[in-house]
C-alpha cells in the first residue's frame, strides 16, 4: 500500500523545539457550561527549552540530559512507543485509505508528552527500534521537553507501527505491526531504576504485560517505584488484538491490579474486565476498587468521567466538540490529571478540587480529538485554560 508523501507530517528533526501546537477553536466546536476555579490550574512555568538531537547509541548519553529541576514533580511513564498510522479520511477501510498521516504514538509516550506539554515534568521509559522510526521518536521526546534518558534503542528489531482506521464517528480500529517489535525486547537490565526513584508518579499500561522479556521489565520497574514510595498510575488501555486470547488479556490486566494507586478504565474496559457486567453500574464499578486505592477514573468519551475514592464519587461533564480522531483523547485525559497530582496530591482528599482538576483533564481529552493523531494532538497548558474560559464565558 502506498503511503502517499504529502500526507506525511513527521519527515525529519526539527531544527528547534517545539513547545506548543495550534489547537485554535475555529469550526463548529461547541462547548457546555461548567463552573471552572482557576486555581485548580495553577501549574509551573512550561519547562525550558531543549535543542533536539539526532541519536544512534543504545540509550541517551549523559550529555543530553535534561537540566535538573528542584522546583517541578516527576512523572516517568513506562511502556511502549511507536508510529500511528491514521487515514486522512475517515469512514474507510484500511485498503480504501488514499492516505495516512504519520504520527507518533503509544500511550505511555502521549502521556509523557501530554504532561510536558502541560507544563509539567516528564520522563519516558521503553525501547524503539534502532531505525528512523526509532531515531524520529526519540527526537519528538526531546523536542517536547520530555526526559528520555531511559530510552533504548533495539539493533535487532523494529520499532512498532499501528495503522488505525478512522470510522465517520472518530473510533478507531487497530492494525499492529509487531512481531516482535523492539518495545517487546526491553529487558530489566536495561532500566534506569534511578530515574524511576526520582519520580513522584510511575505511569504504566498493560501492553509491556504480554510477552517477556517486557513482562519482567515491567514488574521490576514498578515494584521498584512502589518500594521507593512513588505513587503507581495505571491505565489498562485494552488492546485485545495483541493479546494471545481474551482470558490472557483480562488475567494479565487484573494481575497488577492490586498494586496500582490510580486506575484509569473506559466503560469498554469495565465490561470487559466483569465480562459483561454493566459498567454504568457504581455497585459493578466498586468491585473493581481494591482496599488501597486512592483514585479509580472512569472515562465516558464525549460525556466525561467519573471518579470513585473512598469518600466520595461522582460525574463531572465534558466538553462537547465534533470528533476527528479519538486518537489519544483517554491519553491527554491521564496527561492532565498527572499533571495536576504529581504537584499537589492532596487533591485526592478535597472533592471540589479533584473535581476542578477533572474538568481540566476532560478538556485535555476533547482538544485531543479535533485533530488527528496522539502526540500532534495534544494540547498545551494555555490552549486548555483558554477552551475552559470560553466554555464559562
Amino acid at each position: 500500500m502506498a503511503l502517499h508523501s504529502t500526507a506525511l507530517c513527521f519527515s525529519g528533526v526539527s531544527s528547534s523545539p517545539r513547545t506548543s501546537l495550534s489547537n485554535g477553536f475555529s469550526g463548529s466546536a461547541v462547548f457546555s457550561r461548567c463552573a471552572v476555579k482557576a486555581s485548580a490550574f495553577s501549574t509551573p512555568p512550561l519547562l525550558s527549552s531543549i535543542t533536539p538531537c539526532r541519536l544512534r547509541g543504545k540509550a541517551i548519553p549523559s550529555d543530553n540530559r535534561l537540566p535538573e529541576t528542584n522546583e517541578l514533580p516527576l512523572v516517568v511513564c513506562f511502556g511502549e512507543m511507536l508510529i500511528d498510522f491514521v487515514p486522512t479520511i475517515s469512514g474507510l477501510s484500511l485498503a480504501d485509505a488514499p492516505a495516512f498521516k504519520k504520527a507518533p504514538g503509544g500511550a505511555p509516550a502521549n502521556v509523557a508528552v501530554g504532561i510536558a506539554r502541560l507544563g509539567g515534568s516528564s520522563a519516558f521509559i521503553g525501547k524503539v527500534g534502532e531505525d528512523e522510526f526509532g531515531y524520529m521518536l526519540a527526537d519528538i521526546l526531546k523536542e517536547n521537553n520530555v526526559n528520555s534518558e531511559g530510552m533504548r534503542f533495539d539493533p535487532g528489531a523494529r520499532t512498532a507501527l499501528a495503522f488505525v482506521t478512522l470510522r465517520s464517528d472518530g473510533e478507531r480500529e487497530f492494525m499492529f505491526y509487531r512481531n516482535p517489535s523492539a518495545d517487546m525486547l526491553l529487558q530489566e537490565a536495561e532500566l534506569d531504576f534511578n530515574l524511576i526513584k526520582k519520580a513522584k508518579i510511575f505511569h504504566y499500561g498493560s501492553i509491556s504485560l504480554i510477552t517477556e522479556p517486557c513482562k519482567s521489565a515491567h514488574i521490576a520497574a514498578a515494584k521498584a517505584a512502589k518500594d521507593a514510595g512513588v505513587i503507581l498510575s495505571y491505565d489498562p488501555n485494552l488492546r485485545l488484538p495483541l493479546w494471545p486470547s481474551a482470558e490472557d488479556a483480562r488475567e494479565g490486566i487484573l494481575s497488577i491490579w492490586k498494586t496500582a494507586d490510580i486506575i484509569k478504565i473506559s466503560e469498554e474496559e469495565i465490561s470487559f474486565l466483569t465480562e459483561g457486567e454493566d459498567p454504568y453500574d457504581d455497585a459493578v464499578v466498586r468491585k473493581l476498587y481494591h482496599p488501597n486505592l486512592k483514585l479509580l477514573l472512569v472515562t465516558e468519551g464525549p460525556d466525561g468521567c467519573r471518579y470513585y475514592t473512598k469518600e466520595f464519587s461522582g460525574r463531572v461533564k465534558a466538553m462537547k466538540v465534533d470528533a476527528v480522531d479519538t486518537t489519544g483523547a483517554g491519553d491527554a485525559f491521564v496527561a492532565g490529571i498527572l499533571s495536576q497530582l504529581a504537584v499537589d496530591v492532596s487533591l485526592l482528599q478535597e472533592e471540589d478540587r479533584l473535581r476542578d482538576a477533572l474538568r481540566f483533564a476532560n478538556a485535555c481529552g476533547a482538544l485531543t480529538v479535533m485533530e488527528r493523531g496522539a502526540i500532534p494532538s495534544l494540547p498545551t497548558r494555555e490552549v486548555v485554560l483558554n477552551a475552559l474560559l470560553k466554555s464559562v464565558a
